[in-house]
């Protein structure tokens, strides 16, 4: 009796996962294939971890379903009832609460100095984002700035998505040069506050992105890029209940916990090995753990990181035996891999006030003095200075979050919890207290409300944190990061080359070489998928694409 082709996943996370689901939920392949997951960690999630801090459910990773028009993220979380829970989650009020925005030094700053920026700043953000050749050219705003023009004339060179903003920002002040100069904002000019306020914007899109420099960030890419439509959602059972859904049908023994791998040898067409020849085995991949064990199967799916390729791949590693082809490598090498992190911080009641007063921390947008200005309060850490947000994760919770991205959030990973305590505590206390003696003047537009009224005094209102919890996507070997970006120098194209499995059939065969052993690595994951990289939902697609493959490959019908 024939044996059963084996197909083995490295990694279950959404992708791995969802290709495991529906490799074994396929009524035409039941009992085709052995199926076996393996994972190197002690969880299933892959970059998907579900966790609670200060009584509330949090996401550690993956936190939003972006868009719930034909998301199949949210048609499980519908089919599955994740969506509504009696414990309180993460942004469970979506970003109810408008934010207040802070200046460094205590002035909160009006709608009329903030929303002008931020209306910029979507602008160029959505122009950049359009379908290049189509939307663009109807976009009045970006045309009323000669963006357009920027992208066009040669007046925009740099194929970043960071010169681009900046480009638009000096545009914008170009068309508003006789602007009244600000009052009552100690030594904040018009334009360095308009300047901060832009790159408190650019620091968010560098959490969106997981570019941790806007200048990586390749311009055309961006109209690529794809959302559902709709609004973007947190599951209130959590992430991990997507996930757990989808290995629920699995029996026992398919997924592989703890099971680590080092290498992945394969044969190339023409490059078949002794073994092989000699007819020990008819299994084409062998695959090595970390504990010195083996196994053999005919198609491997590696659904691991973008970091974890790119570390794989490099000059000294041995993560495929033989390497993979250059196309190959050189797509790994080219597309952008950024980590994000997120911070929580559980806030303390204080001794004098009322117990439920310290669940009004209102939602900050926190403007800071660039790093080299000699008016940035000297005690702030370098860290914090990026850190565009300061939010309860629900209206009323005593939990903060806020997001870290590039340098700071691998910083962020080394830190002490003191550490950050002290930081946090330090960047707060700077933006909630007087700061000098202008500030006091009756037109200071200091920021002291009730809920956190200035830290003069410190026994009354000083904002105490008692606990915090981080992410450590970098540091983590299993994932090296958090998730990709098309960088400048790379495109869409290297995403679709990341898809593509080994050997290919169709160069193979157009060459006039039979392939023996076809599909023998294939790959998934969110890096592989060119229109929802960085996604979820673009994970989740990628781990049905190449199931698929498969269940194509062996002629299987109704998939």
């Amino acid at each position: 009796m024939a044996k059963k082709p084996r197909i083995v996943i490295v990694g279950a996370g959404m992708a791995g996962l969802t290709a495991a689901n529906k490799l074994y939920t396929s009524t035409s392949a039941k009992d085709l294939f052995e199926l076996v997951v393996v994972e190197g960690g002690t969880r299933i999630g892959g970059r998907i971890n579900t966790s609670e801090f200060g009584g509330d459910r949090i996401e550690m990773g993956a936190t939003w379903i972006h868009g719930i028009g034909g998301s199949p993220v949210h048609q499980i979380a519908q089919e599955i009832d994740a969506l509504e829970s009696d414990k309180p989650w993460e942004c469970m009020d979506g970003c109810s609460d408008e934010p207040r925005t802070i200046a460094e030094g205590g002035f909160e700053l009006n709608a009329s100095i903030v929303d002008p920026i931020s209306t910029l700043f979507k602008n160029l953000t959505d122009f950049a984002q359009e379908d290049l050749n189509k939307d663009r050219a109807g976009n009045g705003d970006a045309c009323c700035y000669n963006f357009a023009g920027c992208t066009s004339n040669g007046g925009f060179d740099n194929r970043s998505v960071g010169a681009f903003l900046r480009q638009g920002l000096d545009a914008y002040w170009d068309s508003s040069k006789d602007s009244e100069e600000l009052r009552g904002y100690g030594k904040w000019s018009r334009k360095l506050l308009e300047e901060a306020i832009f790159a408190m914007h650019e620091n968010n899109q560098r959490t969106y992105t997981s570019a941790g420099d806007l200048l990586t960030l390749d311009f055309e890419a961006e109209s690529e890029y794809r959302m559902f439509p709709g609004e973007e959602i947190t599951i209130s059972k959590g992430y991990l209940s997507i996930i757990e859904y989808l290995a629920s049908v699995l029996p026992p023994g398919v997924i592989q916990l703890g099971r680590k791998v080092t290498r992945i040898e394969w044969q190339p067409e023409g490059n078949q090995s002794a073994e092989m020849a000699n007819g020990y085995h008819s299994r084409p991949v062998k695959i090595h753990f970390c504990d010195g064990s083996v196994m053999l199967a005919d198609h491997v799916i590696v659904t691991v990181s973008l970091g974890v390729l790119k570390a794989g791949t490099c000059q000294d590693s041995g993560m495929f035996s033989p390497p993979l082809p250059s196309y190959k490598t050189e797509a790994i090498s080219r597309l952008g891999y950024g980590v994000v992190n997120k911070l929580f911080l559980q806030l303390s009641p204080t001794g004098n006030k009322k117990s439920n007063e310290v669940h009004k921390f209102p939602s900050l947008q926190i403007v800071f003095h660039p790093s080299y200005s000699n008016l940035r309060h000297k005690k702030i850490p370098w860290w914090m200075r990026k850190t565009a947000t300061l939010s309860p994760i629900y209206n009323n919770s005593s939990v903060l979050l806020s997001w870290f991205a590039g340098e700071e959030a691998l910083e962020l990973e080394k830190l002490t919890d003191e550490e950050i305590i002290n930081g946090v505590s330090t960047t707060v206390s700077s933006f909630l207290s007087k700061h000098n003696e202008e500030v006091k003047s009756n037109n200071s537009h200091e920021f002291c409300n009730g809920n956190l009224k200035s830290v003069e005094n410190p026994s009354d209102s000083e904002v105490r944190f008692v606990k915090v919890l981080k992410s450590k996507w970098g540091g983590d070997p299993l994932f090296l990061g958090s998730y990709s970006f098309v960088a400048v120098g790379s495109s869409g194209d290297d995403l679709d080359t990341m898809a593509e499995p080994l050997p290919k059939i169709g160069s193979c065969e157009s060459a006039g070489v039979k392939v023996h052993h076809p599909l023998q690595i294939l790959f998934a994951g969110e890096a592989t998928h060119r229109t929802h990289y960085s996604t979820t939902h673009g994970a989740y697609l990628s781990g049905l694409r190449e199931a698929n493959r498969l269940l194509q490959h062996y002629h299987c019908v109704g998939i």
